[in-house]
């Protein structure tokens, strides 16, 4: 097992997190000392971990994990990826929330050496030239970032065993871009409450795929709405009753729709606000407009919602808005088109990084 890790181009020895008796000579920030708090509870034998959910989904709440369940998620993790020891894995994600800390969980249960870096854009901007990986785990926003701010990664990428994506959903302008990377590029579905995930998608490669698929072990089915249900070691094998909207592919596979909580009703017609936003996403890139964005409901006397869409950046024209919803129109029905189209310089991100729907409709 190698007997030390890297924090922020920092060397730190096992025995000395595990003891917290660090010397003098490092000084610790404050995401430093989290991430080796949590290091050092794992090396101690901790039972329980508490942890904050992301908030993307609903008021932020607090779960206790127990270490088992961690351990089992850990061990899936390493089996699909075929990670051994001494392979080498960067942790670019916040060690306070389950995506960042399942990583850590897994460097220890499978031995291997970690590079530790604070989340930015980039994570390779402040590496090591020569540092190389075997495993990563992003949010698609990082990817995209590396991608197009500092190409000449992608050989390092390519000698990875696996990129697994997860945390925010995977532009199309991104899939695109995945299809010319040579490493394998996996989708995740989970949340703090399966302890990462439980399914995965592979995003590029003769084996992409446009539907999850979960080890058989991990039991799926579907409740009354329509919502994925989970039952395995990871949810102390109780049923888990999710707000995920889906179609069931198979036993063990399936394809996500959105969330039921994202359904709106406009004139009497349900529409799923993920699918605006992918439409969206086409129709602003087909027309050389690539930006972020997000479609949400607003009160309305006539309809019951009324549905709009918020764009990142400055207005477009009104011009420009027709031609959008000319766009829009060809993959989406009456009803599923915005009504109108807010504005925002900047939207509203949660600290996992996805996009803050309820925060953004308050902006406007």
């Amino acid at each position: 097992m190698p007997d030390h890790l890297l924090l922020n181009q920092k060397k730190f020895f096992l025995d000395e997190i595990q003891h917290y008796s660090f010397r003098e000579s490092i000084p610790i920030d404050g995401y430093e000392a989290k991430t080796l708090e949590f290091c050092k509870n794992w090396l101690q034998g901790v039972q329980e971990f508490a942890i904050q959910t992301s908030g993307s989904t609903g008021t932020p709440k607090w779960l206790e994990l127990t270490r088992d369940r961690m351990e089992a998620s850990a061990k899936r993790t390493l089996r699909l990826f075929n990670l051994q020891p001494e392979d080498r894995v960067l942790v670019c994600l916040n060690t306070e929330y389950i995506a960042g800390m399942m990583m850590l969980v897994r460097g220890f249960v499978g031995e291997l050496h970690m590079t530790i870096v604070e989340p930015s854009g980039n994570p390779f901007a402040n590496l090591d030239p020569e540092a190389e990986f075997d495993f990563v785990a992003m949010v698609p926003l990082q990817l995209q970032t590396i991608l197009e701010q500092t190409p000449d990664k992608v050989e390092k990428l390519n000698r990875m065993k696996a990129i697994l994506l997860g945390g925010a959903p995977v532009s199309k302008q991104l899939e695109e871009k995945v299809q010319l990377l040579e490493v394998p590029v996996f989708q995740s579905y989970g949340m703090t409450e399966t302890v990462s995930h439980v399914a995965v998608r592979r995003l590029n490669g003769p084996e992409r795929k446009d539907y999850y698929t979960a080890p058989s072990e991990i039991i799926l089915d579907q409740d009354e709405r329509g919502c994925l249900t989970i039952s395995a070691d990871v949810t102390g094998n109780e049923i888990l009753v999710t707000n995920d909207r889906v179609e069931m592919v198979d036993a063990h596979s399936f394809k996500w729709l959105g969330r039921a909580d994202n359904t709106v009703n406009s004139g009497g017609v349900k529409v799923q606000l993920e699918k605006v936003e992918n439409a969206l996403e086409e129709a602003l890139a087909e027309l050389g407009m690539t930006r972020r964005c997000f479609a949400a409901a607003l009160p309305d006397e006539a309809l019951g919602e009324r549905l709009i869409a918020v764009l990142e950046g400055g207005p477009l024209t009104e011009e420009e808005e027709q031609n959008l919803k000319g766009k829009l129109s060809e993959s989406l029905g009456k009803y599923e088109i915005p009504k109108q189209f807010g504005y925002l310089p900047r939207l509203p991100e949660t600290a996992t990084g996805k996009i803050d729907r309820r925060s953004g409709l308050t902006l406007l």
